[in-house]
């Protein structure tokens, strides 16, 4: 069973930087893409950023874009984002989600796997 953890999530004042961890159990993941997601108070989740199987393919939404870094380490079977000057904007809970393809998308509907979510809350 195909399960995901994350973690790394807190409150940070803005500016400050947060690096959200995702544990894949269950699995290998060395074939497979993915994505961060996330959900702010009252709204749909969205899109975050996203990385191919070998990660030499990354996309992020704009809003994130030059802020925050997705990684991944196969033979850990873990994923991150690394979060850099954080806005109040990026309070969310985020989740990771997992594909059974090699490439991101950045379609949530595309993902099989989610994570329960870790809050991120930046305080003005």
């Amino acid at each position: 069973q195909v399960q995901l953890a994350e973690s790394g999530g807190g409150l940070v004042q803005t500016g400050g930087s947060l690096r959200l961890s995702c544990a894949a159990s269950g699995c290998t993941v060395r074939r497979n893409a993915m994505g961060w997601f996330r959900r702010a108070p009252g709204k749909e989740r969205e899109f975050v950023a996203g990385i191919n199987w070998n990660a030499d393919s990354t996309t992020y939404a704009d809003s994130v874009k030059g802020r925050f870094t997705i990684s991944r380490d196969n033979a850990k079977k873990t994923f991150y984002l690394q979060m850099n000057s954080l806005k109040p904007e990026d309070t969310a809970v985020y989740y990771c989600a997992l594909r059974t393809f090699l490439m991101e998308t950045v379609y949530e509907s595309e993902y099989m796997y989610w994570g329960q979510g870790t809050q991120v809350t930046v305080s003005s």
